[in-house]
Protein backbone atom coordinates (compact mmCIF):
# COMPACT_ATOMS: atom_id res chain seq x y z
CA UNK A 1 0.00 0.00 0.00
CA UNK A 2 1.45 3.24 -1.33
CA UNK A 3 2.25 5.58 1.85
CA UNK A 4 1.14 9.41 0.52
CA UNK A 5 3.20 11.91 2.23
CA UNK A 6 1.54 15.69 2.59
CA UNK A 7 4.29 18.17 2.03
CA UNK A 8 4.40 22.22 2.43
CA UNK A 9 6.73 23.50 -0.21
CA UNK A 10 4.28 24.36 -2.60
CA UNK A 11 2.67 26.78 -0.17
CA UNK A 12 5.93 28.45 0.54
CA UNK A 13 6.25 31.56 -2.39
CA UNK A 14 2.36 32.57 -1.21
CA UNK A 15 2.96 31.86 2.39
CA UNK A 16 5.82 34.03 2.54
CA UNK A 17 4.44 36.80 1.07
CA UNK A 18 1.00 36.50 2.45
CA UNK A 19 2.36 36.00 6.37
CA UNK A 20 5.18 38.95 5.57
CA UNK A 21 2.76 41.15 4.43
CA UNK A 22 0.03 41.05 6.93
CA UNK A 23 2.63 41.07 10.13
CA UNK A 24 4.25 44.54 8.35
CA UNK A 25 0.49 45.34 7.92
CA UNK A 26 -0.25 44.73 11.58
CA UNK A 27 3.35 46.29 13.13
CA UNK A 28 3.60 49.33 10.56
CA UNK A 29 0.38 50.86 11.20
CA UNK A 30 -0.10 49.79 14.79
CA UNK A 31 3.12 51.94 15.30
CA UNK A 32 2.07 54.68 13.18
CA UNK A 33 -1.17 54.75 15.21
CA UNK A 34 0.83 54.50 18.49
CA UNK A 35 3.17 56.94 17.90
CA UNK A 36 0.71 59.60 16.39
CA UNK A 37 -1.25 59.25 19.64
CA UNK A 38 1.31 59.46 22.06
CA UNK A 39 1.53 62.74 20.44
CA UNK A 40 -1.81 64.02 21.98
CA UNK A 41 -2.89 63.92 18.32
CA UNK A 42 -6.61 64.43 18.14
CA UNK A 43 -8.61 60.63 16.91
CA UNK A 44 -9.24 62.39 13.16
CA UNK A 45 -5.61 63.16 12.81
CA UNK A 46 -4.98 59.21 13.95
CA UNK A 47 -7.46 57.76 11.91
CA UNK A 48 -6.00 60.24 8.81
CA UNK A 49 -2.37 58.67 9.49
CA UNK A 50 -3.02 55.17 9.56
CA UNK A 51 -5.79 55.17 6.36
CA UNK A 52 -2.47 56.63 5.33
CA UNK A 53 -0.31 54.10 6.08
CA UNK A 54 -2.45 51.27 5.40
CA UNK A 55 -2.77 52.51 1.34
CA UNK A 56 0.76 53.51 1.15
CA UNK A 57 1.99 50.14 2.84
CA UNK A 58 -0.23 48.15 0.69
CA UNK A 59 0.88 49.76 -2.09
CA UNK A 60 4.62 49.58 -1.17
CA UNK A 61 4.37 45.72 -0.51
CA UNK A 62 3.26 45.32 -3.97
CA UNK A 63 5.31 47.32 -5.96
CA UNK A 64 8.19 45.58 -3.82
CA UNK A 65 7.18 42.25 -4.43
CA UNK A 66 6.52 42.34 -8.00
CA UNK A 67 10.16 44.37 -8.65
CA UNK A 68 11.86 41.98 -6.55
CA UNK A 69 10.14 38.43 -7.44
CA UNK A 70 10.39 40.00 -11.35
CA UNK A 71 14.01 40.01 -11.09
CA UNK A 72 14.26 36.59 -9.83
CA UNK A 73 12.08 35.68 -12.75
CA UNK A 74 14.05 37.95 -15.16
CA UNK A 75 17.16 35.14 -13.94
CA UNK A 76 15.42 32.23 -14.24
CA UNK A 77 14.02 33.12 -17.72
CA UNK A 78 17.93 33.98 -18.77
CA UNK A 79 19.30 30.47 -17.21
CA UNK A 80 16.24 28.43 -18.77
CA UNK A 81 17.18 30.66 -22.56
CA UNK A 82 20.90 29.55 -21.53
CA UNK A 83 20.08 25.48 -20.71
CA UNK A 84 17.78 25.52 -23.89
CA UNK A 85 19.98 27.02 -26.63
CA UNK A 86 22.88 24.23 -25.00
CA UNK A 87 20.33 21.19 -25.26
CA UNK A 88 19.44 22.37 -29.07
CA UNK A 89 23.23 22.88 -29.63
CA UNK A 90 25.05 19.74 -27.82
CA UNK A 91 22.27 17.16 -26.94
CA UNK A 92 24.58 14.38 -26.30
CA UNK A 93 27.01 16.36 -23.78
CA UNK A 94 24.01 17.89 -22.11
CA UNK A 95 22.88 13.68 -21.54
CA UNK A 96 26.06 13.21 -20.16
CA UNK A 97 26.69 16.59 -17.92
CA UNK A 98 22.98 14.90 -16.26
CA UNK A 99 24.03 12.24 -16.13
CA UNK A 100 26.99 13.72 -14.20
CA UNK A 101 24.98 15.07 -11.88
CA UNK A 102 22.78 11.70 -11.03
CA UNK A 103 26.25 10.00 -10.47
CA UNK A 104 27.33 13.12 -7.85
CA UNK A 105 24.13 11.80 -6.09
CA UNK A 106 24.82 8.17 -5.18
CA UNK A 107 23.84 6.39 -8.83
CA UNK A 108 25.78 3.71 -10.19
CA UNK A 109 27.01 4.93 -13.82
CA UNK A 110 24.96 3.03 -15.84
CA UNK A 111 21.90 3.78 -13.86
CA UNK A 112 22.87 7.40 -13.61
CA UNK A 113 23.45 7.08 -18.19
CA UNK A 114 19.82 5.40 -18.67
CA UNK A 115 18.00 8.12 -15.78
CA UNK A 116 19.61 10.95 -18.07
CA UNK A 117 18.37 9.28 -21.46
CA UNK A 118 14.82 8.79 -20.20
CA UNK A 119 14.11 12.11 -18.34
CA UNK A 120 16.00 13.65 -21.92
CA UNK A 121 13.33 12.08 -23.75
CA UNK A 122 10.67 13.04 -21.41
CA UNK A 123 11.48 16.32 -20.96
CA UNK A 124 14.63 17.55 -21.05
CA UNK A 125 14.42 21.35 -20.69
CA UNK A 126 12.64 20.55 -17.21
CA UNK A 127 15.16 18.03 -15.95
CA UNK A 128 17.84 20.14 -16.44
CA UNK A 129 15.67 23.16 -14.61
CA UNK A 130 15.27 21.11 -11.62
CA UNK A 131 18.37 19.14 -11.63
CA UNK A 132 20.79 20.98 -12.90
CA UNK A 133 19.76 24.33 -11.82
CA UNK A 134 17.16 24.10 -9.01
CA UNK A 135 14.21 25.97 -10.37
CA UNK A 136 11.21 23.88 -9.99
CA UNK A 137 6.96 24.42 -10.86
CA UNK A 138 6.35 25.61 -6.76
CA UNK A 139 9.76 27.30 -6.20
CA UNK A 140 9.68 29.36 -9.79
CA UNK A 141 9.32 33.18 -9.58
CA UNK A 142 5.55 34.46 -9.82
CA UNK A 143 5.90 38.05 -9.64
CA UNK A 144 1.61 38.90 -9.28
CA UNK A 145 1.32 36.29 -7.23
CA UNK A 146 3.77 38.16 -4.58
CA UNK A 147 2.60 41.48 -5.49
CA UNK A 148 -1.48 40.02 -5.10
CA UNK A 149 -0.62 38.18 -1.61
CA UNK A 150 1.30 41.07 -0.21
CA UNK A 151 -0.45 43.93 -0.78
CA UNK A 152 -4.06 41.72 0.39
CA UNK A 153 -2.28 40.60 3.53
CA UNK A 154 -0.95 44.14 4.11
CA UNK A 155 -4.54 45.58 3.70
CA UNK A 156 -6.14 42.87 6.01
CA UNK A 157 -3.19 43.60 8.83
CA UNK A 158 -3.28 47.11 8.84
CA UNK A 159 -6.86 46.83 9.23
CA UNK A 160 -7.06 45.37 12.38
CA UNK A 161 -4.79 48.31 14.58
CA UNK A 162 -7.26 50.48 12.33
CA UNK A 163 -10.18 49.32 12.91
CA UNK A 164 -9.45 49.27 16.58
CA UNK A 165 -8.20 53.06 15.87
CA UNK A 166 -11.98 53.81 15.45
CA UNK A 167 -13.79 51.71 18.00
CA UNK A 168 -11.46 52.30 21.00
CA UNK A 169 -12.34 55.10 23.51
CA UNK A 170 -9.81 57.93 22.93
CA UNK A 171 -8.21 57.71 26.40
CA UNK A 172 -7.34 54.55 26.02
CA UNK A 173 -6.15 54.31 22.31
CA UNK A 174 -2.73 54.34 22.84
CA UNK A 175 -3.05 50.89 25.30
CA UNK A 176 -6.00 49.05 23.54
CA UNK A 177 -4.38 49.30 19.59
CA UNK A 178 -0.88 47.36 21.00
CA UNK A 179 -2.51 45.10 23.20
CA UNK A 180 -4.89 43.90 19.80
CA UNK A 181 -2.09 43.96 17.82
CA UNK A 182 0.17 41.89 19.59
CA UNK A 183 -2.59 39.74 19.99
CA UNK A 184 -3.22 39.34 16.13
CA UNK A 185 0.57 38.99 15.82
CA UNK A 186 0.68 35.98 17.97
CA UNK A 187 -2.18 34.73 15.83
CA UNK A 188 -0.82 35.21 12.90
CA UNK A 189 2.55 33.88 13.90
CA UNK A 190 0.92 30.83 15.14
CA UNK A 191 -1.20 30.00 12.45
CA UNK A 192 2.16 30.99 9.85
CA UNK A 193 4.16 28.33 11.87
CA UNK A 194 1.12 25.80 12.15
CA UNK A 195 1.22 25.76 8.26
CA UNK A 196 4.79 25.75 7.31
CA UNK A 197 4.65 22.61 10.16
CA UNK A 198 7.15 24.56 12.69
CA UNK A 199 7.01 25.63 16.54
CA UNK A 200 3.59 26.89 17.26
CA UNK A 201 5.00 28.58 20.37
CA UNK A 202 8.23 30.11 18.61
CA UNK A 203 6.31 31.42 15.60
CA UNK A 204 4.06 33.11 17.97
CA UNK A 205 6.75 34.78 20.46
CA UNK A 206 9.20 36.10 17.62
CA UNK A 207 6.49 38.31 15.98
CA UNK A 208 5.26 39.54 18.96
CA UNK A 209 8.61 39.78 20.18
CA UNK A 210 9.54 42.55 17.86
CA UNK A 211 6.38 43.75 17.18
CA UNK A 212 6.43 44.68 21.06
CA UNK A 213 9.78 46.57 20.22
CA UNK A 214 8.81 48.38 17.23
CA UNK A 215 5.35 50.33 18.70
CA UNK A 216 7.16 50.51 21.71
CA UNK A 217 10.12 52.53 20.24
CA UNK A 218 7.24 54.48 18.09
CA UNK A 219 5.62 55.51 20.89
CA UNK A 220 8.58 56.78 22.81
CA UNK A 221 9.62 59.13 19.69
CA UNK A 222 5.80 60.26 18.94
CA UNK A 223 5.69 60.95 22.95
CA UNK A 224 9.10 62.62 22.31
CA UNK A 225 8.08 65.16 20.09
CA UNK A 226 4.68 65.75 21.42
CA UNK A 227 6.38 67.00 24.75
CA UNK A 228 8.74 68.95 22.53
CA UNK A 229 5.49 70.64 20.38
Amino acid sequence: MQHPEYHRIHRSGWLRAAVLGANDGIVSTASLIVGVAAADAIRGSIILAGTAGLVAGALSMAAGEYVSVKSQEDTENADLKMESDALENDREEEEHELAAIYRDRGLDETLAKEVARQLMRHDALAAHARDEIGITTELSAQPMQAAFWSAGAFSMGAAIPLITAILAPASLLVWIVPIVAIGMLGALGAIAAATGGASLFRGALRVCFWGTVAMGLTAAVGKLFGIAA
